[in-house]
C-alpha cells in the first residue's frame, strides 16, 4: 500500500494487517478469539435492522451499567480505534496543542496528524518501567494545551497508572483548561482488581475502550467512549460523518456477550494467568532481553541489550516463522513487543523460537 508524503496514516496498522501474520504470531496484543459457539445465541435473537436513531438502547444501557455512568455519558463505536478517532475529532481542531506520552500507540499519532494538531511529547522512561512521571508532564503543560493523551494500561509496555496519579494529571490539566483522554482498552484485563474508569476522576476526563483486547471479542467491534453529555452529543455528530449506524446483528451480539461477560472473563483470566507465568520465566531465562516482569495486560516490551532489534525481528520471521512487533512502531527501535494472549501451546512454541533465534545472533558491541 503506497502513501504520498504528507498523508496521515498508521504505519503500525498497515504492517499489522499486511505483514504481522505468522504461524507463531506473538505480534497480536489481544486475548484469543472467543468462539460464537460458546455464547447462548439463537437465530431469533438476531435481527438485521433495529438500531435506534443514536444508539441501540439495550447496548447503551449495559455499557453504562458496566462502567457505572449515566447512559447519556456513553457512546459506542466500531471498536476502540474508532472510539479514539471519534473522540479526538470531537475534542480538537487544527492547530490545537496536544500533549502525548512517548512511547505511545502509533494510530493515535496518525489521527492527530490527520487532524493537524500540534503535538508535544512527554516521556515514559524505560529505566523507570515506563511508569508515568509527573514532573516533565507538568512542565510541558501550557495555557495552549487543550488535551493530554495517554494509555492505561500503557501500550506497548502494559504498565499500570494508578488512580492517584491520574487524578493529579487531571488536576494539572484542569489548571490550564485542558482535558485528559485515556485509552483504557487494556485496563479491562485487570480482572481481579477493583478499578473504575478514569472518567470518574474528574469532569475533564474522557475514556475510550472496547471488548476486543481483554475478552477476545474483536469481531463484535464493540468499542465505547465515556464523556460528558455535551461531548457525547458532539461525538454522535462525528459518527454521522463516518459509518452512520453500526451493523445491528453485532449490537445484539454485544448485548448477549455483556450479559455473559463473567464467563468470557473467566476464560480470559485463566489463559492470561498461565501465559503470564510462562512469559515471565522466559524473560528471567534470557538476559539478552531487558524487561520488568509482566504484572498486567497482554504484552511485554523488552529492550534487546546488545542485538540489533530490526535484524532480529527479520530473522525471527523469516527463519523461525514467528512474529513480534518491531519497537520502531512505538518510536523505540531497540525494543520489541511480545504478545501472550493467544493459545498457550502457540505462545510456548513462539517463545521457544525466540529463544532459538537469540542463540543464533552474535551480540553486537553496545
Amino acid at each position: 500500500m503506497n502513501h504520498s508524503q504528507g498523508e496521515a496514516f498508521s504505519r503500525y496498522l498497515a504492517w499489522a494487517k499486511q505483514c504481522s501474520d505468522a504461524p507463531f504470531n506473538l505480534a497480536s496484543s489481544g486475548v484469543l478469539d472467543y468462539p460464537l459457539s460458546e455464547l447462548p445465541v439463537l437465530m431469533e435473537d438476531l435481527e438485521i435492522s433495529g438500531t435506534g436513531s443514536y444508539g441501540y438502547q439495550p447496548l447503551i444501557k449495559r455499557l453504562a451499567a458496566k462502567a457505572g455512568v449515566p447512559e447519556e455519558c456513553v457512546l459506542y463505536t466500531l471498536g476502540a480505534s474508532m472510539a479514539n478517532y471519534v473522540a479526538l475529532t470531537a475534542l480538537i481542531h487544527p492547530g490545537d496543542e496536544v500533549l502525548v506520552e512517548n512511547p505511545t500507540y502509533d494510530p493515535l499519532l496518525a489521527v492527530l496528524d490527520h487532524l493537524r494538531a500540534k503535538v508535544q511529547r512527554f516521556e515514559r522512561r524505560a529505566d523507570k518501567g515506563f511508569r508515568l512521571g509527573l514532573g516533565e508532564l507538568e512542565r510541558k503543560l501550557t495555557p495552549r494545551t487543550c488535551l493530554v493523551i495517554l494509555c492505561n494500561l500503557h501500550n506497548p509496555s502494559g504498565a499500570l497508572t494508578e488512580d492517584a496519579t491520574l487524578r493529579e494529571i487531571g488536576d494539572m490539566a484542569a489548571k490550564v483548561g485542558a482535558r485528559v483522554m485515556v485509552d483504557e482498552v487494556y485496563l479491562e484485563t485487570l480482572f481481579d482488581q477493583r478499578w473504575r474508569s478514569a472518567f470518574h476522576l474528574g469532569p475533564n476526563f474522557v475514556a475510550t475502550s472496547s471488548l476486543t483486547k481483554a475478552y477476545g471479542l474483536s469481531g463484535l467491534r464493540c468499542g465505547w467512549i465515556l464523556a460528558s453529555r455535551e461531548l457525547v452529543d458532539r461525538m454522535w455528530q462525528v459518527v454521522d460523518l463516518t459509518y452512520g449506524i453500526p451493523a445491528h446483528p453485532a449490537e445484539r451480539l454485544a448485548v448477549i456477550a455483556l450479559d455473559h461477560l463473567h464467563r468470557i472473563r473467566d476464560r480470559a483470566r485463566s489463559l492470561l494467568e498461565t501465559n503470564r507465568a510462562m512469559i515471565n520465566q522466559f524473560l528471567a531465562d534470557h538476559p539478552q532481553l531487558e524487561c520488568e516482569p509482566s504484572r498486567f495486560g497482554t504484552t511485554v516490551f523488552p529492550r534487546l541489550r546488545t542485538l540489533k532489534a530490526a535484524e532480529f525481528v527479520t530473522l525471527l520471521r523469516e527463519r523461525f516463522e514467528t512474529s513480534v512487533v518491531p519497537g520502531a512502531f512505538f518510536e523505540q527501535p531497540q525494543f520489541i513487543r511480545i504478545g501472550f494472549g493467544r493459545q498457550t501451546e502457540m505462545v510456548r512454541a513462539g517463545l521457544e523460537r525466540i529463544s532459538a533465534a537469540l542463540s543464533t545472533l552474535a551480540p553486537v558491541q553496545p
